[in-house]
């Protein structure tokens, strides 16, 4: 979900942006995980990783708020 262009993000429906979002959070808690484990070279990925689930959950509201309208 990471590497979708904003206009393919668009074209989700609510359901698979949902998804989505669970997928990049386990995908930071595993990062997370590894940190406090095990040493991680690219730190550069949690914040890549919460600008993705926001992003997503931006995309998702703006679903949901089209739809109520």
């Amino acid at each position: 979900m990471l590497n979708k262009e904003k206009n393919e993000l668009r074209e989700l429906d609510a359901a698979e942006l949902q998804q989505g979002i669970l997928e990049l959070k386990q995908q930071l808690l595993a990062l997370k995980l590894d940190v406090a484990t095990a040493h991680v070279k690219d730190y550069s990925l949690f914040k890549k990783l919460r600008r993705g689930i926001a992003q997503l959950r931006t995309f998702h509201r703006q679903k949901e708020q089209s739809t109520r309208n």
